[in-house]
């Protein structure tokens, strides 16, 4: 079965993202380190042969410029309303099917993006979909079909909130797209499947120290 996605990504501005990693890793900057996972996530989804377009909603002039030359839509932020009102800004007047996908997932692989993005058309008509993070309380994708709201719940306890919602959880082998990245033990969690060209590059040194004492 072959259909088209678009995808809405939110990004914070980089000086309050990713709070729980600040400090985390001595020596790296940590406005850098939040942009680096971004940056390889929206890499990942470009690269998935499903997705069609992505729109990044952001107020960040860094993560606007690397989601530009990416190929992706920059849409601006809503002040001060939050991520879920930032994903149903980017979903707004999408047609087809429509997924919101965290910007924490340095690890993700399109083939695994693509088999879950598969796993969800097949799924029930009219039903939204959802992938539950490694830890399995909170989400990294929502899915909505044609027509359907994409009703977002994120925040502490996403996945039995849109469980509670309606939405149905998808079952699947993706390790890479349900590792997101919220502390340093995460990261070095994504650096054990396998972490994206910018937070390698940004990374991979200190994490060697960090595994050595």
């Amino acid at each position: 079965m072959t259909q088209s996605w678009t995808f809405v990504v939110p990004v914070k501005r980089l000086a309050a993202a990713k709070s729980r990693l600040r400090g985390g890793l001595p020596g790296i900057p940590h406005q850098d380190l939040a942009l680096a996972l971004a940056a390889d996530t929206l890499a990942a989804v470009r690269a998935c042969p499903a997705v069609a377009e992505v729109r990044v909603v952001t107020d960040d002039p860094r993560v606007a410029s690397v989601a530009r030359s990416g190929g992706a839509e920059v849409l601006p932020d809503i002040a001060d309303a939050g991520l879920n009102a930032a994903f149903r800004h980017g979903a707004a007047g999408i047609a087809g099917w429509v997924a919101g996908l965290t910007a924490d997932l340095p690890a993700l692989r399109p083939t695994e993006l693509a088999a879950a993005l598969h796993t969800a058309l097949t799924g029930p008509p009219g039903a939204r979909r959802f992938v539950a993070d490694a830890p399995g309380t909170g989400t990294v994708l929502l899915a909505a079909p044609p027509g359907v709201p994409l009703d977002p719940r994120f925040g502490p306890g996403s996945a039995a909130a849109h469980a509670a919602s309606g939405a149905r959880p998808l079952a699947g082998d993706w390790p890479s797209l349900r590792r997101d990245v919220d502390t340093a033990d995460d990261l070095a969690a994504a650096a054990r499947i396998g972490l994206g060209p910018r937070t390698t590059a940004l990374v991979a040194g200190c994490l060697t120290e960090s595994s050595s004492t």
